[in-house]
């Protein structure tokens, strides 16, 4: 469910350690032993790149540290971030894997273009939430070219 709040769109997402749930079809965990968590005021932010998670949700996910990447933030200061993967990103029933970048514990979830290009999601500018992408019919299309 998408809420707005002075111009900004939030919305619900379910991340999974994709990990976990790789063991789970191998057998080695059950599904009860997935790290997951669901937020409920992830910030959409059309201007991010990735999925981005503060460290304490992170390490509460179990993610592993893969590489730094520099980082541009909204105030033009460049920084260096680890990037952590992967996970599976829920949103309106809609599934996707995405690497995530480290965020500190002070900046919500951002759910950056890359997972919303995957789950054919985009802004309704006018209601100020996500909507399936009308070029699309609402429906989740892969484009293919």
């Amino acid at each position: 469910m998408e809420t707005q709040t002075m111009g900004r769109v939030l919305t619900e997402a379910t991340i999974e350690n994709l990990g976990d749930l790789w063991n789970v079809q191998q057998g080695l965990r059950t599904p009860e032993q997935v790290r997951r968590i669901t937020v409920t005021d992830a910030l959409v932010d059309t201007a991010a790149t990735l999925l981005s998670l503060p460290t304490r949700l992170i390490q509460q996910l179990g993610l592993t540290p893969r590489y730094k990447k520099h980082v541009v933030s909204s105030n033009g200061t460049v920084s260096e971030a680890a990037v952590y993967g992967t996970v599976r990103l829920t949103i309106q029933g809609r599934d996707c894997p995405t690497d995530v970048i480290e965020v500190p514990d002070n900046v919500p979830v951002l759910v950056g273009q890359i997972p919303l290009e995957y789950l054919d999601l985009v802004v309704d500018l006018r209601k100020r939430c996500l909507i399936g992408n009308p070029a699309h019919g609402g429906e989740h299309v892969f484009e293919m070219y």
